[in-house]
Order: C-alpha cells, then structure tokens, then sequence
C-alpha cells in the first residue's frame, strides 16, 4: 500500500471571491494602462509605441528602402510586445492606411487594404518603413529625452513614451475599449493644432473656447461634412465627451433633358464603401427609399457613388435628406477624451488639458535633451583641453611616452591632467599632431564653449525654452500644416438644412399585412388581410399567440411581461413562408421576460396597463413608444408577478377578471392616467390574480370569443361595481380561460 502524501505546510487557505476580486483588479487594470487608452504625451498605446521603435531600430527611416512587414512583426514579437502575431499585424496595417490615420505613421507597399473593407495582403508579401511624422515621433529618443524599462525578457529595454514632436494624440486620434472605460479620439488638423499650442503657451489660463477658435473640429482622413452646430462641438471640447455628425460629401451632377444624378465624393470616417454601397442597394429593394431612383458605384482611386433621383421632379436635399436618415451616409462619431496622463492614471480631458499635457511633456523633452548635451559638450571640452596641453608641450609628450614604461600617471601628475584627458592624448594619430589639427581644436573648444553658455542660459530661463518649444511647434506646422499637402484640411463644415425633417414612414409603400407571433416569440408578417391562416405552420410544440391586422406603416407596441414598451416599425417585421424572426433578435428584451401583449400605435389613443397583482392605470399611446430596441419602462411589476395586458382604450367601462373566475366592471373614469408607475388597485383577490382586462362601451355590452364565435352580455347590473371591489362569477358560458378574447 502506498504511503499516504504529507500535508504541505506552507499551503494557505484563502478567499475564492477576494482572491478573484484581486486578480480581476490587476486584469483590468492591465487592460487599460497596458493595452487600450493612449497615453496623453505620445497619443500612443504600447504596441504602436513598440512598433515604431522596433522600425527604427531596424533603420527604417524614410530615406532607406523597405522592409518586409514579417520582419518588423518578428522583431516586435520577439523582442518587446509578447502576444499574437497577426494582432501586431493588424495594428501595424492601420497606421499604414491613408483612409484610418490622418497622417500615417508607416508608409506601406503592397496591399495594405481598402476603404471597402478588403483585406491586406499576408504580411510576407508586404513591406513598409516609416514616415516623416513617426521620426518626428522618435527624434531625440537616443539623446535621454524618455525614460526607458526593461523588456518582457530582460534582455532589451524599450521606451515607457516617446518624445513625440508631433501632437500625435489629437492628430491622429485613437479608439479603444478597456474594462469599465474606453476611449474615442477622433483625428485633428496637425496645423490647427499647432496654432492651439502656440496659443497655449502665450496664454496658459485660456479657456477651451478660445482654443476652439484655432481647432474648429475633427479633420477626418476621408474627408465629409460636420454638420454639428459649434455650441455642441465646444461643449464636446469643454468636458471631453460629445457627439459629432458626419455626412457625405455630395454635389449635384447635371444631366440632359433636365434630369439631374448626386455624387457622392467623400463618405464619413470608418464607413466601408462596398458595405455602404451594398447598404443603400438593399433599403432600395425593400422601398425605403422611395425618392431614390437607382444606385452604381463607379469608384476607381477616389469615390464616386452615383445616386439617380426617382424622376426628375424630386429635391436633391429632399434625396439626400431622405439617405441620411436610414444610411451610413450619415454617423455620429461619439467623442469621449480618455487617455492615460502623465502619471499612467486613465481619466477624461478636455481640450485644454490634453494640449497643455503635450506642451508640460515637450517642455521635460527640452530639458532633459538640454542636460544630455551638456554632458556631451563637458566631456568633448574636457577631452579638448587635454589635446590643447599636449599641444603645447608636444615634444615633452612624444619623450615620456617613449620613454616612460607608465606614460599615464606621469602625464596626469605634470600637467594636472584627468584619466580622460591623458587616454584622449595617449589615443591620439600621429597625423592629428600637424598645426591644423590645432587650430582646429581650438576652433571646436570656442564654439562649443558657446554654446555650453547658452544652453545654460536656457535651462536658467524658462521664457526661453518655451520660445524654444514654440519654434520647434513652427517647424512641425512648417512641414505639416495646411499649406502642405498632407496638412491641407480635408472635411469641411456645414449646417444640416433646417426645416427638412423628413418622415421616412411616408417613403414606405403601405399595404396591408397580418402580423403573427406565436407563443415562443417567433413572428412575422403575411400580406392582406382576412386571411384564410389555417395552413400556417410552427415549430415542433408552438402555436399561434397573438394575430393583429395592421399597415405597412404602423408600429407595433410589444408589451412584456416585466411592464417595458417596445416599438416595431411594422414595415421592419420579416415576411415570407416560414417560422419568420425571433422577436428577441428584434428587441433586446430581457432573458426572463415574455410577449404579455401587443396592439398597433394609435396617434392620440389611450392604453391600459394592468399587472398579474391587480393593478393598473392608463397611459397615452405616445408615452410609451420607445425609440431604442432597449424599450421603455412603464408599468413597474412587483417580484413574483408579471404584466398581462395593454388593452386600448375604447369605452365607458372597465371588465377584470380574476383568476378566481371573479368578475368585476366598473367606469373607467376611476382609472388615473399616469405615465409610468405601479398603478391603482383594480379588483381585490384572496387567492390569485388578475386574469384578463378589457374596455368597452357598457350599452354595447360586454362580448367574448366562445368557440369560434362572439358572444355578448347586455345584462350586467349584477357585476357593475367600483374599483378595488371583489366581483362575482361570470355569466354562464363565460371560457374556463378567463380570457375575454
């Protein structure tokens, strides 16, 4: 029999839930200082920073030739970013493509994808090297300017931020979703932005709006139109978060016999163009663009999407603005200004600070490049002196190290020299003892004794290093501001024509269609109505629920079971011969909650909401149409109950049933309407709930389904009554259901 193993003594019971929360913490925390916020100074996350200096340890400068792609990833991988190669890939793609970054980091040849969503080619077929802006990126990074840390391996280091001339994170823009935060940065004019700068350092107390007035809004790489208003885009600057809308750039084309065909040059940012195309041909063929007479994309290098009018008659605003309520041709860019700051801690900036950030780190790049200097001029001027000394006693020089056997010690003590001074002589070439070697030095020795003075004049002057930084911020606007190519602004600015909302039910054909949705929440639409429905099929154990007549051009108001209102455009439900769509794919309805009821909106019409616990009230059809597929909170259900009904409101007097198969009616007019709510008590139960409501006119009598047929009760003294009362049995014949249809 084996021996039983020992106990371990040093094993440590511990909390599963708080070693979890811990371990969760350092995940998270990861995620987002580690992998998906930039870092305010650079505007770079780590694996773009390891991707450039990777490039430029490789010398990919701008002025050598190019590399293949697998190299950089290799490197990358292999010395400094340990995670998949096809990730480090794809981040080095996007800083290569014209159509993703406003001023492009990595220069590419090859197949570096497209604006319609086309892939790039592998990475062993492509090749790149860096651009003019991811140097301006680097200078300085070998002249102690940046911190640097050890690598994953510890066998390399890599730089915790680069010095970064160019203002890359507002430039360039990022996006990134961590845990419990993300980031949406969108791309800026480098020429607006370096007016800001300037701005800035002149005036460190501005406000946001007076750097607003320099940086009017994003300066997308595809171009398009803004057409937000300049109150929402300085409130977006002021507390770092808005949104900002994006249309296509279009203009009117004209054609013989006065028809006319739009054009479409520039698409929003992040808008493939074969998905947009392809977008706008499906809402054609499902007629809701009615205004819209064909589409063609007959792009080459640059967009052309070609849009022809129904006919000749109808507005080319009208068109558009008829396309830019239910395409991508119109987006929103919700901006949200999350970075890392200095100190590595996320949180949300305005324009200010995110400028004022950049200068504070140019101004530490300054100063630390100042003190590098220095040190190498120290140790050149040291080295000079010694020279000038040997000089002046050359003959002395040349005899001791002929016939000294320790040259060195005896130098240093005849003429005060330092260790560096005599290796500095002992190393030097015969042929550097001629007379114009001398001067040469002495030369040397005055301008750089110069120039140590001033640069010690400007670490003693802060004025002076921000004429400094102020001149190194022309030279980036100099070669990448708007009177180049690259810098020229490319997306313009524009007010959405007033005045032209624009209904887009009225675009959409109406007919009639039945609308079905059976009890496990498949649904769909048949088209006509009074419909013979007995050859309709459903899945293995469901059957048929709910059954409304409606139009194209209805909603439809889903009521569930936990009280929230949902809106469905009736011309959205799927038709044809099958089991239809689920309604959840529709929705986003809660995992325990069901279909309760549904009825077809009615402008100005009344509802009436009642829940298993007997309660209920009356709301306007308007207040509950919700504009989200998250729906709308109306009737609050308490625990162990559900909603039942949202009967519309068409009469006098009020009928519940209880699932007692008690019977109550009373006038309506004791119902409150509210808004949302728990509601009024509407019967009393001891054992059950309530079962089944209904409104009606009480000289019409009150009517049922009865097998196929309609029955109704004209006779209701015995069960007229007031709200919150009992009630009594039903009428004979009433269904064991306790449904009243």
């Amino acid at each position: 029999m084996a021996p039983k193993p020992k106990r371990e003594d040093h094993i440590n019971l511990v909390s599963f839930r708080t070693t979890l929360e811990e371990k969760y913490l350092a995940y998270a925390l990861s995620t987002i200082t580690a992998r998906s916020l930039p870092d305010v100074r650079d505007g770079l996350k780590p694996v773009h920073r390891r991707l450039l200096y990777a490039m430029l340890q490789l010398k990919l400068d701008p002025k050598s030739g190019y590399k293949k792609c697998a190299r950089v990833v290799g490197d990358v991988i292999g010395k400094y970013h340990p995670h998949g190669d096809v990730a480090v890939y794809e981040a080095m793609v996007r800083l290569a493509q014209t159509f993703a970054v406003r001023y492009t980091l990595v220069e590419g040849q090859g197949n570096f994808g497209s604006v319609d969503g086309d892939n790039p080619a592998a990475m062993r077929y492509t090749e790149a090297r860096l651009t003019e802006v991811a140097m301006a990126l680097l200078n300085g990074i070998d002249e102690d300017t940046v911190n640097f840390r050890a690598t994953y391996d510890g066998e390399d280091s890599e730089p915790i931020v680069l010095p970064a001339a160019f203002p890359n994170l507002l430039a360039n823009g990022s996006e990134g979703i961590a845990v419990g935060m993300a980031t949406s940065i969108p791309p800026h004019n480098a020429g607006e932005l370096c007016d800001a700068l300037l701005y800035l350092i002149e005036r460190p107390d501005c406000k946001v709006k007076n750097l607003v007035t320099r940086v009017s809004g994003p300066d997308f790489p595809t171009g398009g139109v803004i057409v937000e208003s300049a109150e929402n885009i300085l409130a977006a600057y002021e507390t770092g978060r808005g949104g900002i809308r994006i249309r296509a750039k279009w203009e009117k084309e004209e054609l013989s016999h006065g028809m006319y065909q739009i054009i479409v040059s520039e698409i929003p940012y992040q808008v493939q163009k074969g998905k947009l195309v392809e977008d706008i041909a499906e809402k054609f063929k499902e007629k809701k663009l009615q205004l819209l007479g064909n589409i063609r994309d007959e792009s080459a290098e640059d967009i052309r999407i070609v849009l022809e009018p129904k006919n000749r008659s109808v507005d080319p605003e009208m068109l558009m603005e008829s396309l830019f309520k239910v395409t991508e041709l119109e987006t929103r860019f919700n901006m949200n200004l999350n970075v890392l700051d200095a100190k590595g801690a996320p949180r949300v900036m305005n324009l200010q600070e995110i400028l004022q950030s950049f200068l504070d780190h140019r101004m530490e790049v300054l100063s630390r490049r100042t003190h590098f200097r220095l040190g190498k001029i120290a140790h050149r001027l040291e080295v000079l002196g010694g020279l000038l000394i040997a000089y002046l006693n050359l003959d002395e020089v040349i005899r001791i190290i002929r016939k000294e056997d320790e040259p060195k010690p005896i130098m240093m003590k005849k003429w005060k020299l330092t260790d560096v001074q005599v290796e500095a002589i002992l190393n030097m070439r015969l042929r550097n003892l001629r007379k114009l070697e001398e001067f040469e030095i002495r030369g040397e020795h005055d301008a750089l004794s110069k120039e140590q003075k001033e640069l010690n004049s400007l670490l003693k002057s802060e004025e002076k290093r921000w004429l400094r930084i102020g001149d190194e911020i022309k030279d980036i606007k100099a070669r990448f501001g708007g009177k180049t190519a690259l810098g020229k602004r490319r997306t313009q600015f524009a007010e959405a024509p007033a005045g032209m909302e624009i209904d887009i039910e009225a675009f959409v054909e109406k007919e009639p269609i039945t609308i079905l949705c059976s009890k496990m929440g498949w649904m769909r639409a048949v088209k006509g109505h009074q419909l013979d429905l007995s050859d309709i099929k459903h899945k293995e154990g469901d059957e048929e629920q709910f059954q409304l007549q409606g139009q194209t051009t209805d909603k439809l108001l889903l009521f569930s079971t936990d009280g929230r209102f949902y809106t469905l455009p009736c011309d959205k439900i799927p038709r044809g011969k099958g089991f239809g769509e689920p309604v959840r794919l529709m929705i986003d309805m809660e995992n325990d909650a069901d279909i309760a009821d549904m009825c077809i909106y009615v402008e100005g019409s009344t509802l009436l909401v009642a829940s298993s616990v007997g309660k209920g009230f009356i709301v306007d059809a308007a207040d509950v149409v919700a504009q989200t597929r998250g729906g709308k909170q109306i009737l609050n259900v308490p625990e162990g109950h559900k909603a039942v009904r949202c009967a519309p409101v068409g009469g006098d007097h009020v009928a519940v049933i209880g699932d007692n198969r008690k019977l109550l009616i009373f006038p309506i007019t004791q119902i409150p309407p509210m808004k949302k709510g728990a509601g009024v008590i509407l019967q009393k139960y001891k054992d059950g709930g309530l079962a089944d409501v209904k409104v009606f006119t009480l000289k019409e009598g009150l009517s049922w389904a009865l097998g196929g047929k309609t029955r109704t009760e004209t006779a209701l003294k015995d069960w007229l009554g007031n709200r919150a009362d009992a009630g009594r049995l039903p009428p004979q014949g009433f269904p064991r259901t306790n449904r009243f249809s």
